[in-house]
């Protein structure tokens, strides 16, 4: 089986190397990236970008060059993984669309002109409406997205056009994987600087040096009603990996059971000390300094951490035979750590 991933030098798309690269069925794994782990397109010598093969493909260039990249990149491939997505940003670039948007429906194109039996596209947990009060969202939730985040609102955009390709093309596998927040230690650079920025990062680094012996912070921000659902990057991975496997259809939640309050997130990062903040001047702080651009993501990821999206991931466990091997608290924790030591992998998008 070959296996073709978009986006596969970043967090996800990482990760997913490594899965595939430790799957028997899976013959050969090509890598399609913009930033590739070397400039004339050789695999490293590191683990797991050392599995793949390596094609350099802008999905922001002119056509012609995009659909000769994903032509070659594709050629021969039993599935592709589209995980390619503009990083988090306050400031909505005419780039940033291009690449969400106009880079889904070239790889969809690429995919039908080439013959793939099977698309897998990344999507997430944002791609809901806000979720019922209390309860859980399964997989027939609507998918209208959160209206004041961009990014929640393309990846719906993105999902609708693959129920059109499906509906036109039957006989093509269009899978996709809606995952809660993925992290872990080796994307702390990247998470730092994406959703940080230099000043955030740099504040959690000098409130780290005040934290009590065997806390990584000092105190934790409490909201009221927050419950949030993470997971580690490589138990995703893995969900991928099944899902090509067994060339499975449809949407599938990945998150695990349950999720973190206020007072997780204190007793894990801080030794249970947390300041009450209210949500609207959580929000309006959030505003002010994406406005100023001393935050570099805007105030709809808050309104996505509030739309109450908690999944509930029975059909992954049910029929990829899933369940996340990494328990929540521990992730969160590594990946702060990771945030605050800037840990990096072997990646252009991982190190910056």
């Amino acid at each position: 089986m070959r296996v073709v991933v978009v986006g596969a030098s970043g967090n996800v798309g990482t990760a997913v190397l490594g899965a595939l690269a430790r799957e028997p069925a899976v013959t050969s794994v090509v890598g399609v990236a913009r930033r590739v782990p070397r400039a004339d397109g050789s695999s490293t010598v590191s683990f797991p970008h050392s599995a793949a093969e390596w094609v350099r493909v802008d999905l922001t260039d002119t056509a012609d060059a995009v659909v000769r990249g994903l032509d070659r990149a594709f050629l021969g491939a039993d599935a592709v993984i589209h995980l390619a997505w503009a990083p988090p940003s306050a400031r909505d670039s005419g780039r940033a669309r291009r690449l969400n948007l106009d880079g889904s429906r070239a790889v969809a194109d690429a995919v039908v002109r080439g013959g793939v039996p099977h698309l897998v596209f990344g999507s997430t947990s944002g791609v809901y409406s806000p979720g019922p009060a209390g309860g859980l969202v399964h997989e027939d939730w609507p998918r209208r997205g959160v209206r004041t985040s961009s990014y929640s609102v393309q990846k719906a955009v993105v999902e609708r056009m693959l129920d059109d390709v499906a509906a036109r093309h039957p006989r093509l596998v269009v899978t996709r994987v809606r995952p809660a927040l993925m992290l872990h230690r080796e994307a702390g650079a990247e998470l730092g600087r994406y959703f940080l920025g230099p000043l955030g990062t740099r504040a959690l680094r000098v409130a780290a040096k005040r934290a009590p012996e065997g806390a990584l912070l000092p105190a934790v921000p409490a909201l009221d009603g927050l419950r949030l659902q993470v997971m580690h990057t490589d138990d995703a991975a893995d969900a991928y990996r099944a899902v090509v496997v067994g060339r499975h259809p449809g949407p599938f939640n990945l998150a695990p059971e349950g999720w973190l309050t206020s007072a997780d997130l204190a007793s894990t990062l801080s030794g249970g000390h947390s300041v009450a903040v209210s949500s609207d001047l959580a929000r309006t702080g959030l505003s002010v300094a994406s406005r100023l651009r001393l935050a570099p993501i805007d105030v709809g990821w808050f309104d996505m951490a509030r739309a109450d999206v908690v999944l509930d991931a029975t059909r992954a466990r049910e029929l990829l035979h899933w369940a996340p091997a990494h328990d929540p608290r521990d992730v969160l924790r590594e990946t702060v750590e990771g945030v605050i030591a800037g840990t990096g992998a072997g990646s252009p998008p991982l190190l910056g």
